[in-house]
């Protein structure tokens, strides 16, 4: 902690200790905090409840290098892995399984992933790391949207069976219903106003980098800009956007569709 942090009140506590239920920033932590939760929890209940070997979920999010609009989404979580190739991996819509369930909005499933034809094999060298073989993939639904993608994987080669699909379906289900619970509470959070000026497009583009998480220096390395340059595209799309900090502006470009 810094010297004058403690000095510095938490907009989000008042000075009786009390937390502030209507302070944006801290929903949008709390959003964060339960999804995480539920869909981990997703990923180790395929595994503990549906016989699957491995358990992984991915979450939605823009991909870097990806065009405006495009579809994708990341492997956040997992069960059962023996090693780290399946961790973080970006998936865009269409590619292998849980991107084709992704894009089609439908679970799908193979009794031997590297021998399917009816997918691609972008992801072949991970898969054979863990030494996977039958996959089924379903996509959390909630009102038309994708939440998620849930992989329930085994290592041997057999088709899938009706109830095997139906045990992963339900939890993706209550995952789904967990998700809009939480959603729906979050909306009732206050929210920062919708942006007075669109955004000009070098802004648009640091701002889409910045919600990917990258800090100030890997943004500025990768788009060819100073630190103080990306810093000032920042803060005039925190202006413009009426929020003030990182994770308001983040929340914010996303309700208003800046991020596709």
């Amino acid at each position: 902690m810094r010297p004058d942090d403690a000095a510095r009140p938490d907009d989000a506590v008042r000075p009786d200790g009390v937390v502030r239920p209507d302070d944006p920033e801290l929903a949008a932590r709390a959003a964060e905090l339960v999804r995480d939760a539920v869909l981990g929890d997703l990923a180790r209940r395929v595994v503990a409840e549906c016989g699957a070997d491995v358990g992984l979920v991915g979450v939605p999010e823009p991909l870097p290098g990806s065009c405006p609009g495009s579809e994708g989404m990341v492997l956040r979580h997992w069960a059962g892995t023996r090693a780290d190739l399946l961790h973080d991996v970006p998936v865009p819509a269409g590619l292998g399984l849980g991107g084709r369930a992704l894009a089609e909005r439908a679970p799908t499933w193979v009794p031997d992933y590297r021998a399917a034809t009816t997918i691609s094999h972008h992801y072949d060298a991970a898969v054979a790391a863990e030494d996977l073989y039958a996959m089924l993939t379903v996509p959390l639904m909630g009102g038309g949207t994708v939440h998620g993608v849930v992989y329930a994987s085994l290592r041997t080669v057999v088709p899938f069976g009706d109830v095997r699909i139906a045990a992963v379906g339900k939890l993706a289900a209550a995952a789904t219903l967990a998700l809009a619970g939480a959603a729906a509470w979050n909306r009732t959070i206050p929210r920062p106003a919708a942006p007075v000026r669109p955004l000009t497009p070098r802004e648009h583009e640091v701002l889409r980098w910045a919600a990917t998480g990258r800090t100030n220096p890997e943004i500025a390395a990768r788009l060819g800009l100073t630190r103080n340059t990306v810093t000032g595209y920042l803060k005039a799309a925190m202006h413009k956007l009426g929020v003030r900090n990182r994770t308001e502006l983040a929340l914010a470009a996303r309700e208003s569709g800046l991020l596709g």
